[in-house]
């Protein structure tokens, strides 16, 4: 476990903001809310709900993905800061989820109306419901919708706007995308890019989930550590994080990298490498946003229509990326990066 002075220091290093702990022995809940800035308005971030091998790494995860949510809401011109829950699934079957939550909701009520959560990897609608009943303070729910249909749709978007940048292209047609993760988001977005007339490779640690696409999509199977290497067109991370690292960009045989999986780079380098390489990358804050957007849409009770729109400038908003990286010869990571301080610091 890291020492706490080397997560204090991890913590100022990417600007922080607020670090929460709750302890509620009678459900087993050990949860960590991490608040990384509120300039822009309330910090919204979804709550993670996973096995952690230890505290620390649950901190550094929180700090981590509160961050990019800053960064991911600033360059969405969301009306919110970043934030990120993550509870410490218990070792022991949880005897009252409904209680389990319950005190989680609480939790969230004691920072008085600073952080909104919302589902992320572990949770659901199920807990974003439960939790709603003793909060306000929560989106994602079941009366909202699945934030993956969204997610999916700005992916979408920065896919096609890549093409046109980088191919010259106005379809899909004849392209060949490789996705790895075909979970919720992965599925919808292999769904979306077969209709456009694209042909798919896919990998998935989960068999089922591959085979469907398989069957519905004529997409070829193969292994999950080896779909980074495949020649395609465009690549599409939609699993782990930290995937593009020297080791697998080494391997890339893609001239476009979209997906929907967080914190893509292992390290800031990986972005500057990509760009001397001449791969063009969606910095991922930018390319998956749709949720967030639509999560905070529906919590301030926007209209579909004005959701949808929303999420569609995320093509607008990767192109002005990509040309301002042709243009100073800077990696697009770098460039979304300055696009979002450019935001927060007019506010």
């Amino acid at each position: 476990m890291p020492h706490r002075r080397e997560i204090f220091k991890h913590a100022e290093k990417l600007g922080f903001g607020e670090l929460h702990f709750k302890i509620d022995h009678d459900t087993q809940l050990f949860a960590i809310i991490a608040i990384h800035n509120l300039k822009r308005g309330p910090a919204l971030g979804g709550c993670r709900w996973r096995d952690y091998d230890n505290t620390g790494d649950a901190i550094y995860d929180a700090l981590r993905l509160a961050r990019g949510m800053t960064f991911k809401s600033a360059i969405s011109h969301l009306p919110h800061g970043g934030g990120k829950a993550v509870i410490l699934r218990p070792k022991k079957p949880i005897e009252d989820k409904e209680k389990y939550f319950q005190s989680f909701a609480e939790f969230i009520n004691e920072l008085n109306g600073t952080y909104i959560t919302a589902a992320d990897s572990g949770t659901t609608v199920e807990e974003m419901d439960i939790i709603s009943k003793y909060t306000k303070y929560v989106t994602s729910t079941s009366k909202i919708g699945n934030p993956a249909i969204y997610t999916a749709h700005g992916v979408l978007r920065g896919i096609q706007a890549a093409v046109k940048f980088k191919l010259k292209k106005d379809s899909l047609k004849g392209l060949h995308i490789t996705i790895q993760g075909v979970g919720q988001v992965g599925y919808l977005l292999a769904k979306s890019c077969h209709e456009l007339g694209a042909t798919l490779t896919v990998s998935d640690i989960t068999p089922e989930l591959t085979e469907r696409c398989k069957k519905e999509f004529n997409a070829t199977v193969v292994p999950a550590n080896k779909i980074h290497a495949i020649k395609s067109d465009v690549y599409a991370p939609c699993a782990l994080g930290a995937i593009l690292n020297h080791n697998t960009i080494s391997d890339l045989q893609s001239p476009i990298i979209v997906g929907s999986a967080n914190n893509q780079l292992a390290e800031m380098s990986d972005g500057h490498l990509l760009h001397r390489l001449g791969i063009l990358y969606a910095p991922d804050f930018v390319a998956n946003a749709g949720g967030v957007i639509q999560a905070s849409a529906k919590y301030y009770q926007d209209s579909e229509g004005q959701i949808i729109h929303k999420i569609d400038g995320i093509y607008d908003t990767l192109m002005t990326i990509f040309e301002r990286s042709e243009k100073t010869h800077k990696s697009t990571s770098d460039i979304a990066d300055e696009l979002a301080l450019e935001i927060l610091e007019h506010e």
